[in-house]
């Protein structure tokens, strides 16, 4: 792959730590295993990234049942957390949550993940630029720049990412992970790339109750943007004005 060259706006002298991390993270690589470097978010799943699109999911919790954890289960093991034969971490990229209206008694059930935010606290607050938005709208984690502060996990009005504490084995070539490092859900970046669907999303569709919906927010030919222009929905914590990709209808 060949790396644009670098320009730095100050001298070597001048630059301060965030600079100097930033630039090394362009360059350098940790290798985890065979295929599997911790490079892999920072530079060529950036680079992919259209500009024209804002990926983003509209999920309609009137479908999602508290008994179903297709997408959790579908995260798990197309990028390799919380399995069976990896049982040292308790990362959740994608968890269910169980709500109760105290009021009605209404009960309701909904996957929370990384809410992909247009003006991302995680990424405000990272002082390595580990945390970064692309330009279609994912919010990623760069692991070699990723120096574990935790800040963005503390910034995140979600609780949607995760610590990595142990060593890790047997990880998954498109879905670096390491220990000292921050990780989220990253929208199965590594098959939107490639013209494919989440992960959660196939999986809600073929053996779940097809409560999520996957798109383009920025097409209006697009289903997820017809059915947002059909039918009510919200942003969870809309409060903060954080405009994330995703939403959630009949909550």
């Amino acid at each position: 792959m060949n790396l644009p060259a670098l320009k730095f706006s100050k001298t070597p002298r001048d630059m301060n730590r965030r600079d100097f991390l930033r630039s090394g993270a362009a360059l350098a690589t940790i290798t985890l295993a065979p295929g599997v470097t911790l490079m892999s978010f920072g530079g060529e799943a950036a680079a992919n990234a259209d500009a024209g699109k804002r990926w983003g999911l509209l999920i309609d919790v009137n479908k999602c049942s508290q008994d179903c954890s297709a997408c959790v289960s579908a995260c798990s093991k197309e990028n390799g957390w919380k399995l069976p034969e990896n049982p040292e971490t308790d990362a959740q990229w994608i968890r269910k949550v169980d709500l109760k209206d105290l009021l009605t008694g209404r009960e309701s059930s909904l996957p929370m993940m990384c809410q992909h935010c247009e003006d991302a606290p995680c990424v405000d607050v990272c002082p390595t630029g580990a945390s970064f938005k692309r330009k279609d709208g994912i919010v990623l984690v760069d692991k070699h720049a990723c120096i574990g502060c935790r800040y963005c996990m503390m910034a995140c009005p979600y609780k949607a990412r995760s610590f990595i504490h142990e060593p890790l084995t047997d990880q998954k070539a498109h879905a670096p992970r390491g220990k000292g490092t921050v990780e989220s859900c990253t929208l199965c970046v590594h098959k939107v790339d490639a013209g494919g669907t989440p992960a959660c999303v196939e999986a809600c569709n073929t053996t779940g109750n097809g409560a999520m919906m996957f798109g383009d927010l920025n097409d209006p030919e697009s289903d997820i943007a017809k059915a947002l222009l059909a039918y009510p929905s919200i942003a969870l914590r809309a409060d903060l004005g954080l405009n994330p990709g995703v939403r959630y209808s009949n909550l």
